[in-house]
């Protein structure tokens, strides 16, 4: 008699609802997404219809007061201010109490906080 025992039901349950959750993360992203060619280190894409751009820092950002190396974050055109904690994670001027590991996710999470509202001007900059 071949009998399956509750360790491997268990397993076999996890390991098709993660093929089920990663086949819906990527379906989602596929009709939410538009992702263009770059330059390294550049990110251009279109998330939940508004356009992200992230290009590499030269530092100087809204009259000076960044320090040099962090990434120009833009939601369609405008920018979103962003800084890097100490343990390397990145916080917006959008939501400073929750934390993401790259410009990228940050962009994406202020997106969504946004609710399609326009992104307002930094230090009174325009």
């Amino acid at each position: 008699m071949n009998t399956i025992t509750r360790r491997q039901a268990l397993s076999t349950t996890a390991g098709a609802l993660s093929v089920l959750g990663l086949a819906g993360a990527t379906a989602h992203a596929a009709v939410t997404d538009s992702r263009a060619a770059t330059p390294a280190g550049t990110v251009d894409e279109v998330y939940q219809g508004r356009r992200i751009r992230i290009t590499p820092g030269g530092g100087g950002h809204h009259g000076g007061h960044h320090s040099p190396g962090l990434p120009t974050v833009r939601i369609d055109g405008r920018e979103l201010h962003v800084m890097r904690n100490a343990d390397g994670s990145w916080i917006s001027v959008v939501n400073h109490y929750e934390t993401y590991p790259d410009p990228a996710s940050l962009a994406r999470a202020a997106v969504r906080e946004l609710q399609g509202a326009v992104l307002a001007p930094f230090g009174g900059a325009a």
